[in-house]
């Protein structure tokens, strides 16, 4: 039976074109069927026997998809990976990035691996999103970091109704609200100022951004909790984002609603290392003082 890999690749940059080059012929060479994105194959000077696909459906029944680049290509990545359950390799060529698990120093063994099938896949939990006004649905996606309602207008602050499980929570003045799941609290829910949530919690968070409010800490529910967040009428339209990738305006009145997604993310485990060492690696946090390691 033929195996087969998409390959999801920032043509942006250099390096991650010849990276991609390298992963695509080392895989033909191992017998995989291998794709990518059409737009993307012109760029990538690849050889005749892979694919180019277009579409939704580009990883129709792959056994893997592998994701070069940063975040933004990881996320990318997952918009078709997730649909069809298909697990999803990040391989970082980024400064930065939490989504990925190998390194750019690390992909010729990463290749290998997946060509053994020396690896696990883990489930990333994502949030299911709808946008209603009038009682018509005006917007319905998914999320595997954040959704985010913010202010329309740069000068207004927004006015927000927040309800947890159908119950009124607070009414926030801010410039807006995170919701997010585990995976993207170490993304735009941190960067408001929200805790880290280690992946394996099954957890929702809500994270106001710059509240006019006494109440306005982070706040950690139960996966089967949901989010209602009301832009109030009489103020400014907001925008809706879900992972920074896909955006709606949203008029005065609408209600968005966020809960747990039904379908996950599966991601590719090649070593799998404890959160704790990635949170060090990727802040440089101190672990060794001026006595030395004290571990």
């Amino acid at each position: 039976m033929t195996r087969s890999a998409l390959l999801v690749t920032h043509t942006g940059r250099r390096q991650s074109t010849q990276h991609a080059r390298d992963v695509a012929r080392d895989l033909v060479a191992a017998g995989f069927e291998v794709r990518v994105i059409a737009e993307e194959g012109a760029d990538l000077e690849l050889p005749p026997e892979v694919a180019r696909v277009d579409g939704p459906h580009a990883a129709d029944g792959v056994e893997i998809v592998l994701a070069l680049g940063g975040d933004g290509t990881f996320l990318r990545a997952a918009e078709l990976a997730r649909p069809v359950k298909a697990p999803l390799l990040g391989i970082n060529l980024g400064k930065v990035g939490f989504l990925a698990e190998a390194e750019s120093e690390h992909i010729d063994q990463a290749v290998k691996d997946i060509v053994d099938g020396s690896y696990k896949v883990d489930e990333r939990m994502t949030l299911d999103v709808r946008a209603e006004y009038d009682g018509r649905l005006i917007a319905q996606s998914w999320a595997l970091n954040e959704v985010s309602v913010e202010k329309g207008q740069r000068a207004q602050m927004l006015e927000l109704l927040v309800d947890v499980d159908g119950r009124p929570l607070a009414r926030y003045g801010a410039d807006g609200v995170v919701c997010a799941t585990p995976t993207g609290s170490t993304a735009y829910a941190f960067s408001a100022g929200g805790p880290v949530v280690w992946p394996e919690v099954e957890a929702l968070l809500l994270v106001p951004i710059s509240a006019h409010a006494l109440f306005s800490k982070p706040l950690v529910t139960g996966p089967s909790s949901s989010f209602t967040l009301t832009v109030d009428p009489y103020t400014s339209f907001a925008v809706m984002c879900c992972d920074g990738r896909r955006t709606w305006d949203l008029p005065p009145g609408a209600k968005v609603t966020v809960e747990r997604g039904d379908l996950p993310v599966r991601l590719v485990r090649l070593t799998p290392r404890p959160f704790t060492d990635v949170l060090v690696a990727k802040f440089a946090l101190p672990v060794e003082g001026w006595r030395g390691n004290r571990r």
